[in-house]
């Protein structure tokens, strides 16, 4: 692959040999969560370009995060203006997860790569039968919090970023180490020197993938799946009977409910929780998209719970 710059039109061609070339210009003013990239100075330039094209051309992991976005974009918007939090910041989790209940070899788990301690800072509950950490909803409420209460320390939303990678003491550190309060002027290690810019990348592909060349339909996308919450006050000693006596199983009970980590879940009516149940009719993908495509009611942003 070829990249050409040109310093009056910024425009990038990305030549590939077996498909057509993908032009697209990188903006002059670009600004995430509300701040304005220096997109001016050479090694800013350099080093969005260089995320840009990662991602643009990480086929597969870019094209099921835009998948998934059609799911979980609309829950996270929701929490992100409850704690009034710049909506841009529903890409961290993209640049986390790629939108997955995933585990690092650090050890922070879930769609928001949560650290066990900060998860218990803010009351996500880690024991042997469950981890709050794969909770999307807890986890997304949790991951809101820190991020509100970095921006009380920073004051920057690009600090705040960079501080949720690699924790706020080594930002507080680096900015009296290096006596700078900049994101963008501050030297830091390989991958928070990366993070900002690949938010900023995958902004600017989400927005408008098809000027990268991803084209997906919105029958290709993933769904929100319709669901109801059962409120449990009584341990449950098999998980997989409790799912069939629910007219589920154990594969839907645990796709739908990752924080599960065993077969059984400790209760009590003073420390109840709450399982999703999925409707099965909507296990149909022709349901789903009579329910969303065919229906002046219901659309991808409502939050689907039935009786």
């Amino acid at each position: 692959m070829f990249t050409y710059f040109s310093t009056n039109s910024q425009q990038i061609t990305s030549k590939n040999e077996n498909s057509k070339d993908i032009k697209y210009i990188i903006p002059k003013d670009i600004y995430f969560a509300g701040e304005r990239i220096p997109i001016e100075y050479f090694d800013v330039y350099e080093s969005l370009d260089r995320e840009l094209i990662v991602n643009a051309n990480f086929h597969s992991q870019t094209i099921l995060g835009l998948k998934r976005a059609q799911r979980y974009f609309p829950t996270i918007v929701r929490y992100l203006k409850k704690y009034n939090i710049p909506e841009d910041f529903k890409y961290l989790a993209v640049v986390e997860s790629n939108l997955s209940p995933a585990l690092s070899e650090k050890g922070a788990a879930g769609i928001w790569q949560i650290m066990e301690g900060t998860a218990r800072k803010y009351g996500l509950v880690i024991n042997e039968e469950i981890d709050e950490r794969y909770h999307f909803e807890k986890s997304t409420d949790a991951a809101c919090r820190y991020l509100r209460d970095l921006y009380k320390i920073f004051k920057k939303w690009t600090l705040v970023a960079a501080a949720y990678n690699v924790g706020e003491n080594v930002i507080s550190e680096n900015i009296a180490k290096q006596q700078v309060n900049d994101y963008f002027n501050m030297s830091l290690n390989i991958e928070t020197a990366r993070f900002v810019y690949r938010l900023v990348a995958v902004k600017l592909i989400y927005e408008n993938p098809e000027n990268f060349g991803f084209y997906i339909s919105k029958n290709e996308k993933y769904f929100p799946i319709p669901f109801k919450t059962v409120v449990v006050d009584t341990t449950i000693k098999d998980l997989a009977k409790f799912a069939i006596k629910n007219n589920s199983n154990l594969k839907l009970l645990r796709m739908f409910n990752p924080w599960l980590r065993k077969n059984t879940l400790s209760a009590t009516k003073e420390k109840p929780y709450e399982i999703k149940l999925i409707d099965t009719t909507y296990r149909y993908l022709d349901n789903l998209m009579k329910l969303f495509y065919y229906s002046d009611t219901v659309s991808v942003n409502d939050t689907l719970k039935f009786d």
